[in-house]
């Protein structure tokens, strides 16, 4: 799995987490009767509300660049490329100077 699905998974997680904790600051009345209630409750409300935002949007990213990024290339690119540049160099379809030419250009 993809670093970064499985960072907007964990994050998701922490989304539906952030909402139930919030379901229980806010009791039977939700967020309208907390605020009538006065206190601090509807502070705590509202920051949790902005960090649930936050990780939303973070999460989306995190989403979009990982479904971007398995397309291919990149590195996992170049570690296929080399795994097979040895296996070519193994079966002996390519010689030596061949293969360290060959290495030489997909590390740069």
């Amino acid at each position: 799995m993809n670093d970064n699905l499985r960072n907007a998974i964990v994050i998701g997680g922490a989304i539906v987490a952030l909402l139930i904790v919030s379901s229980f600051i806010g009791g039977a009345g939700g967020m309208m009767g907390t605020m009538m209630m006065g206190g601090g409750w509807w502070l705590l409300s509202w920051l949790i509300g902005i960090v649930i935002l936050g990780l939303f949007v973070w999460g989306i990213v995190l989403l979009v660049k990982g479904i971007a990024s398995s397309g291919g290339g990149g590195h996992d690119g170049e570690e296929l490329a080399l795994e097979i540049l040895k296996k070519r160099y193994a079966r002996g379809e390519i010689n030596r100077e061949e293969y360290e030419q060959k290495r030489k250009d997909l590390m740069s």
